[in-house]
């Protein structure tokens, strides 16, 4: 009879304690410097909350906690639980500095990590597994919420986070390159946060290069440091020596991408946004030492990175008064005039229909020989079959030792619909007018760049009078000659040089 009465004192006691006890902590606040806050839950799914522990120290966030073994009672700042079946949600509030970091965290079962509060999860393993790690890398600059969330399933259990600075690049990253070929810092960070390391582009040969860096979200290798390139910057440095001559320099970039030829103070090309692979176009006589700057950055997705160089020495000739005129007996006569011309073997005659794409038609010999001494020379050349419309002409001149440079384009109006008209000719605010006499059924007015490329698209369901538009929806163009077609259910209407000047 004592051991019944004792065995039932024992259970009321227990009774009494288990519901004595009071799970500590609000489940919401955030650890501070460096110890975590951990919310212990009597389930797999944080339900039936028990109290709260503490994990990591002063001097570092890291820990690997494996609740004294499995199938025993964990205690907490409130009630015990027992780790068969539990969950835990760990929050840190910590400060970091401008740099790339690695985070480990591992599990058995469950586990996840979130920097945002628990919005996203950087690393997300929420199954049931036996102990596994999982690493991120990531550039981190600023106070963020850290989360770690962990169940646990029956068997062994065991929760564990570390994170350390990554590797960082050491050396000068203003030193330029030489000889064509580029030195290429490499930052991680979209912004040149972190210098990695370097790499080198180009060759003697030529200093051009197209660099897709090994893939998407791949391990790129640079002098020192690796980056994933996923978010990252570079920055290409070149000293080159240019001889006098006209050239025409091609950037291409996934995602943003601009050029400098003067150590950086400005940008030739700027295309420096988040955008799929595309390229930009710069001409220019170059002569001289040149500090060339190409920088570039990636935002996830696809990447890529190209430069392109073309171009050389001018003949040593001067192109003048080079005209086009449509004759009464419905001819083109085109005339120019050289001076100082020498090397020259020939002139070669080229027409075009949308002043983009253009064709050779005929060749004019050089009037230089042996014995010719005239400082002036003159040419002409009559097309006999002009195209209708609006048509382009201009004239290439082929050196003897390969070299080539080109005159202007003239324009050309062979029978263009009457009373259409696309003015100002010299743009100087993005606004361009058409007018028309006639009503225009479907009417499209698009511009393009001499590559060819459109630079904008505007639609009419009738066009008739006088409508007006902008060149760029931007309202940012580079200043330079563009092309305006218009037409009407499909057919061409007129084609206009028109000519963006500085603002």
């Amino acid at each position: 009879m004592k051991t019944i009465f004792f065995f039932i004192a024992l259970i009321i006691t227990s009774t009494i304690s288990q519901a004595a006890c009071t799970p500590a902590g609000d489940e919401i606040t955030y650890g501070t410097s460096n110890v975590w806050i951990g919310y212990v839950y009597g389930g797999s799914n944080f339900d039936r909350y028990k109290g709260y522990v503490n994990e990591g120290a002063a001097a570092s966030p890291s820990f690997d906690e494996s609740f004294t073994g499995a199938s025993v009672n964990y205690a907490t700042m409130g009630c015990s639980v027992l780790t068969d079946t539990f969950s835990v949600r760990y929050k840190l509030t910590k400060t970091f500095a401008d740099a790339d970091y690695v985070f480990t965290v591992g599990g058995d079962d469950g586990y996840r990590l979130s920097l945002d509060g628990g919005v996203t999860w950087a690393v997300n393993m929420w199954n049931t597994q036996s102990y596994i790690a999982t690493t991120y890398n990531v550039h981190l600059n600023g106070t963020y919420n850290m989360v770690v969330e962990y169940f646990e399933n029956f068997g062994d259990n065991r929760i564990s986070f570390d994170v350390v600075t990554s590797c960082t690049g050491s050396g000068n990253t203003a030193i330029y390159g030489t000889n064509n070929q580029w030195n290429g810092y490499i930052y991680g960070g979209t912004n040149f946060n972190v210098y990695k390391g370097y790499v080198n582009e180009g060759s003697a040969l030529s200093a051009n290069f197209d660099e897709s860096f090994g893939g998407d979200n791949v391990t790129y290798g640079t002098s020192e440091c690796s980056i994933n390139t996923t978010q990252f910057s570079a920055r290409y440095r070149l000293k080159s020596i240019l001889p006098n001559g006209s050239y025409t320099i091609t950037v291409g970039g996934d995602d943003g991408y601009r050029l400098s030829l003067d150590g950086g103070a400005t940008f030739v090309i700027n295309k420096w946004n988040d955008q799929g692979y595309n390229t930009t176009t710069y001409s220019a006589t170059l002569s001289g030492t040149y500090n060339m700057v190409l920088e570039y950055y990636e935002n996830a997705g696809g990447n890529r990175i190209s430069f392109n160089i073309s171009g050389g020495a001018i003949l040593p000739i001067t192109l003048a008064n080079f005209k086009g005129v449509f004759t009464d007996q419905k001819d083109v006569d085109l005339s120019w005039v050289t001076m100082m011309e020498s090397g020259v073997d020939h002139y070669e005659i080229q027409r075009s229909g949308d002043g983009m794409n253009f064709t050779a038609i005929d060749n004019v010999p050089s009037k230089m020989g042996i014995n010719t001494n005239d400082y002036e020379l003159q040419y002409s050349y009559t097309d006999k079959n002009p195209i209708s419309g609006t048509s382009y002409y201009r004239v290439k001149v082929i050196g003897k030792n390969g070299y080539m440079n080109q005159t202007p384009v003239a324009q050309i109006n062979n029978n263009i619909v009457a009373g259409t008209k696309i003015y100002p000719t010299l743009v100087q605010n993005n606004t361009i007018f058409v007018e028309s006499d006639k009503t225009l059924r479907s009417a499209k007015l698009e511009f393009f760049d001499l590559s060819g490329r459109k630079i904008s698209e505007t639609n009419w369901d009738s066009l008739s009078g006088r409508e007006s538009t902008e060149i760029s929806r931007s309202g940012n163009l580079p200043t330079g000659t563009y092309v305006a077609r218009l037409t009407a259910n499909g057919q061409n209407v007129k084609n206009q040089l028109v000519i963006v000047a500085s603002h």
